[in-house]
């Protein structure tokens, strides 16, 4: 006697291919990023392994934060915060790609860890400036932690709704939020500290990117639910 038996839900979501280590990023400085990568990749010696590049977040947001300690005393010091910011983008342009050309295999690890810290180092960023913002606008910096971490939950969600990775909108992605993170800190040293005054400003702006982001995302995965429906 032959016994067939039908695949159970939670069979269909384990053979699921994962693609998480894929990134639906549309961002315009995605193909320099790739072919600078590819022509440069030889470069990261041997013992430095994939795991290594990803963990390595959390040594640069620790600098971030002591830097914007000692800042306190001398504005210069995020200088060093900079640095470190350029630092982690290094790091996080290659660790995946040193994992994928060694076939490491640590897929699932990677994207778990990575975008962990990625939340650790935007973080750091934002704890940095507790040392240096009024009291009366620290409420903008918690704001702006709420907001970020926004994006990330919508980019999780929406993953496990489309399985399509997205951590870029409107063009906008970690390496363009990096590059405002040092131009925020240029301006500081080198023009005013005033510029915390623009947090209230900086925190509806990035409120209402998020407002459209989640009314874009939830669209998209309203019309994939109503086109399983008419399946």
């Amino acid at each position: 006697m032959v016994i067939s038996i039908m695949n159970t839900p939670s069979q269909k979501n384990q053979e699921k291919v994962f693609t998480g280590d894929k990134k639906a990023d549309r961002s315009w400085l995605i193909d320099m990023e790739n072919r600078f990568v590819a022509k440069t990749i030889w470069l990261v010696p041997g013992w430095l392994q994939t795991y290594h590049l990803t963990l390595m977040t959390a040594l640069w947001s620790a600098g971030i934060i002591y830097a914007g300690y000692m800042a306190q005393m001398n504005i210069r010091w995020l200088w060093l915060s900079s640095l470190f910011i350029f630092l982690q983008y290094v790091t996080d342009l290659y660790d995946g790609k040193v994992g994928k050309h060694r076939n490491t295999g640590l897929v699932k690890w990677g994207y778990y860890m990575d975008h962990f810290l990625d939340y650790v180092f935007m973080c750091s960023f934002v704890v940095s400036y507790f040392y240096l913002v009024p009291d009366y606008h620290l409420i903008y910096l918690f704001g702006l932690v709420a907001v970020f971490g926004g994006f990330m939950i919508n980019a999780f969600l929406s993953f496990s709704a489309t399985n399509e990775f997205r951590i870029e909108f409107f063009g906008v992605g970690p390496t363009n939020a990096r590059a405002g993170f040092i131009a925020i800190n240029t301006y500081v040293i080198l023009i005013s500290r005033h510029v915390v005054s623009l947090l209230p400003y900086l925190f509806v702006l990035v409120a209402l990117a998020l407002i459209l982001v989640v009314y874009r995302t939830q669209k998209k995965i309203w019309k994939i639910d109503m086109a399983a429906k008419g399946r």
